[in-house]
């Protein structure tokens, strides 16, 4: 592959000493016996995926016994097997989704160092990641071989899986933070976590963007205490006979306030957010099952896009700071410069 040497730029863009302590820590094994695989390369593996964007994990595995460069990328010395997909799964396992937090939580304060992210305006929405499952024929709500996975309806369509609720930076288009749910829940029940989970983190959110389904009277009281402007507008039974509130119409379009409106108008932000993560970084290819799973699985998505925009950054091409072909255009770079 003629973009490894890329690829290598890409994962060194992160503080990778950090990373396996944080994997070494949550680990957790003996050093006796047999010499354990490379954790980092595991880590690297699992995010090559949603990078390359490999589609399942058995064509990882045949690419990783194919490919020589690769197999450099992920640490796999000489004479080594290749990770089989039963590896890495133990690995997301062993590590879980604690410690996948963590090593995103410090790519974030990466970013907001090097000055990128700006929290100040913060758009919520959410998108549904299909189970890898299908329906349990005694109880239709939920799944078969994922018991955690619940059915959604919306409109015509119903899906089996688990509800993503991204918030992101509406200046950048980058995801700040993200609750996993089943797909079941109602939006005003996860707001108020995701809201909380900004705010400790550390952000100092000034404006908040959300869409009608996250309207409550009880999120309004949480952004007011937390000295946040919500932006979200009233559904019809909230503002019967109620002039001057910010409300979305059949059409999908906002009247009110001009202020409100032209707010609530970069909420796009977060849909972009949405379909990058599903077109460029493998969101939709949940190949595992279970809410702890799921949440690996969206964390890895969002750190895949991390990386691209550390990389951008490092090679001095914030134009390219959202741009899945960065690790091509890195290398064309270099062969231009050679």
């Amino acid at each position: 592959m003629n973009e490894c040497k890329a690829l290598h730029d890409l994962f060194q863009a992160l503080d990778l000493d950090f990373v396996e302590q944080a994997l070494e820590r949550s680990y957790g094994r003996k050093r006796t016996g047999r010499h354990p695989r490379s954790l980092l390369g595991q880590f690297k593996t699992e995010l090559l995926k949603r990078v390359a964007r490999i589609e399942n994990y058995d064509e990882l595995h045949r690419l990783l016994q194919n490919e020589e460069d690769l197999r450099l990328l992920c640490d796999i010395k000489e004479g080594e097997k290749p990770y089989h997909p039963s590896i890495l799964s133990r690995f997301r396992k062993r590590i879980g989704p604690e410690a996948f937090q963590q090593i995103m939580a410090h790519c974030v304060k990466q970013l907001d160092r090097i000055g990128v992210l700006d929290a100040r305006t913060v758009a919520l929405d959410a998108t549904f990641i299909k189970a890898y499952s299908r329906r349990d024929p005694e109880d239709t709500r939920r799944g078969f071989s994922d018991v955690e996975a619940r059915l959604r309806k919306q409109g015509r369509n119903v899906t089996l899986g688990y509800g993503v609720h991204l918030a992101v930076d509406v200046v950048r288009g980058l995801v700040i933070g993200f609750v996993v749910v089943p797909a079941n829940r109602n939006e005003k029940r996860v707001l108020p976590h995701l809201l909380i989970r900004l705010v400790m983190t550390g952000f100092h959110i000034k404006t908040l963007i959300a869409d009608t389904q996250y309207s409550s009277n009880l999120i309004r009281i949480l952004c007011s205490l937390c000295k946040i402007t919500a932006i979200i507008p009233y559904p019809k039974n909230q503002f019967k006979h109620v002039k001057g509130l910010l409300r979305v119409d059949r059409l999908f379009r906002a009247h009110g306030p001009k202020k409100q409106v032209k707010l609530y108008h970069k909420r796009s932000a977060n849909e972009r957010g949405n379909a990058w993560l599903k077109g460029f970084y493998g969101l939709e290819q949940l190949r595992t099952r279970g809410l702890e799973n799921a949440t690996i699985h969206v964390t890895l998505c969002v750190m895949a896009s991390y990386i691209i925009a550390i990389a951008a950054l490092k090679h001095k091409r914030p134009d390219l700071i959202r741009s899945p072909t960065l690790p091509h255009q890195i290398y064309t770079q270099k062969l231009k410069l050679q």
